[in-house]
């Protein structure tokens, strides 16, 4: 039985609208005689980034606790913020050709939704990267207070859109987010790069 034509869209945020350049988290550590990958590495350790993304700390609480991880390291609790602070201060980039498809598809009646795990930063970066107004609803881990791939999340984030969970399209870089909205009744695409607008344009058909 063919499935239901998508008239929502749920789009993550990082790695599919907002780009990261690991250049910057590099420069940073090697100014600060890190090695290479360290502030991602301890910054996703679950057990210190499952809590600020389910809302039980901020995301000062948590960037306070990598920098506390890397006092030993670098030589000091105040060279360990500044490094924090530095790296933090970038913010990623918006990918314009994804947010031209956005706008397309919202001009063209079907819902588009922000869903992602993330802190209580959220609101601040898409005002800093011109996001405001450009998508329907935000769906923002740290709000409701479960992340993906929980069904829970999916269901939360289909509400918000005001759609049911067939008439759906969740598009995620992570494999475990696309099948975490399968499995809770959503059509799910894996995101791949710019060439998949194309097959997102037919699946929704607009």
């Amino acid at each position: 039985m063919a499935r239901e034509r998508a008239t929502a869209l749920l789009l993550d945020f990082d790695g599919v609208l907002r780009r990261w350049d690991p250049a910057v988290a590099a420069v940073v550590e090697r100014e600060y005689g890190l090695s290479e990958g360290v502030l991602g590495e301890i910054a996703m350790q679950w057990g210190r980034l499952q809590p600020v993304l389910t809302g039980q700390v901020n995301h000062a609480e948590w960037m306070n606790s990598v920098a506390d991880a890397l006092s030993e390291s670098v030589g000091s609790p105040e060279r360990a913020r500044a490094a924090v602070e530095q790296w933090q201060s970038y913010r990623g980039e918006v990918d314009q050709e994804v947010l031209a498809f956005v706008r397309e598809v919202r001009a063209a009646g079907v819902r588009v939704g922000l869903g992602t795990n993330a802190t209580d930063l959220l609101d601040a970066d898409l005002a800093a990267l011109g996001l405001v107004g450009e998508l329907d609803v935000v769906v923002n881990s740290s709000v409701i207070g479960v992340h993906k791939p929980a069904p829970e999340y999916f269901k939360a984030a289909c509400v918000a859109l005001a759609t049911p969970p067939a008439r759906v399209l969740c598009v995620d870089d992570e494999d475990w987010a696309v099948r975490g909205a399968r499995a809770a009744g959503l059509s799910a695409h894996r995101w791949g790069g710019h060439a998949d607008l194309r097959y997102l344009r037919a699946a929704l058909d607009y």
